[in-house]
């Protein structure tokens, strides 16, 4: 994996990862949180051999992309992001559009809102966000989610920042439980949320998304887009053993009613929410097949 480049997008300096030929059809890879963009390496690898352009951008506010100049972490601003970066790098060339966590529903969103700029999209970990009522309904479900609420109080950076990110580690021993990421890895991981304002900026995600911060209104419209119908073919997988959102949470008939061009649904089996990392051969499988499909 070569070093990262930088692209700017709009007003954000975004920084990312690529794989493969720079004329092939783009695979655009989004992460979620606690994460960063090394988190796609082993899928870009795979990508590449399949033949398509593999980039992996850090989201707006972890280094080194720049934070938002506008404070907005809401999810629109994530899809116009990669809705410009796709833009930018693929012009008029094929893309598809890959999202784990927060990256699926940026994904979702982006998709909704403009729905000629990929061909197609894979999802992980977070179903559409239209089929997630139980998430608020479910009390062990609410157990599980109980960061999101931490993240609205004034304590919660000190509570990420703590002891060398030990929250963060906690996190992902709960979440993808039996897991042992590389060590380097999680360095890498937690030197980029160190950065100044990242930590900050990856728990405004979630105020943005409760509300404790107001919307910007001009983004209405984009944010709507990404409960409505997704009308591109898709592949979504969900790990088994999820500690954060349960799989129980994945019902494929509701889900089926907002994939209009047809829903892919996999569970994958002794995984748990990093299941790409997990079990990054069989997710590889599952991916490369439907994108050739």
């Amino acid at each position: 994996m070569e070093e990262p480049r930088q692209l700017r997008v709009a007003d954000l300096d975004v920084a990312y990862l690529e794989a493969g030929p720079q004329d092939g059809p783009l695979a655009l890879c989004l992460h979620g949180f606690p994460d960063h963009a090394p988190t796609w390496e082993r899928l870009m690898e795979r990508l590449a051999r399949a033949g398509f352009h593999a980039v992996a951008p850090w989201l707006r506010g972890y280094s080194p992309s720049g934070l938002a100049p506008d404070g907005n972490y809401q999810v629109a601003s994530l899809a116009l992001d990669a809705i410009g970066l796709a833009d930018a790098i693929a012009g008029d060339r094929d893309a598809v559009l890959i999202g784990h966590d927060w990256g699926a529903m940026a994904a979702y969103t982006a998709v909704g809102h403009r729905p000629d700029r990929f061909s197609k999209l894979v999802t992980l970990a977070v179903p559409h966000p239209a089929a997630l009522t139980a998430l608020f309904l479910s009390p062990e479900q609410l157990k599980r989610s109980f960061y999101m609420f931490v993240f609205q109080t004034p304590l919660a950076e000190m509570v990420v920042t703590n002891d060398d990110f030990a929250f963060i580690d906690y996190l992902w021993q709960t979440w993808s439980p039996g897991y042992e990421p590389d060590a380097d890895f999680m360095r890498a991981l937690k030197d980029t949320l160190a950065a100044p304002g990242c930590a900050e900026a990856a728990i405004g995600y979630y105020r943005a998304m409760m509300g404790t911060t107001a919307p910007d209104p001009l983004l209405s419209e984009v944010s709507s887009a990404g409960n409505g119908p997704m009308s591109i073919p898709t592949l979504y997988m969900h790990g088994a053993d999820d500690g954060c959102m349960s799989a129980a949470l994945v019902d494929k008939e509701l889900l089926a009613n907002f994939f209009t061009a047809g829903l892919q649904v996999e569970m994958v089996p002794m995984s748990g929410h990093f299941l790409h990392m997990e079990q990054p051969e069989l997710v590889g499988d599952l991916v490369i097949d439907f994108l050739a499909s």
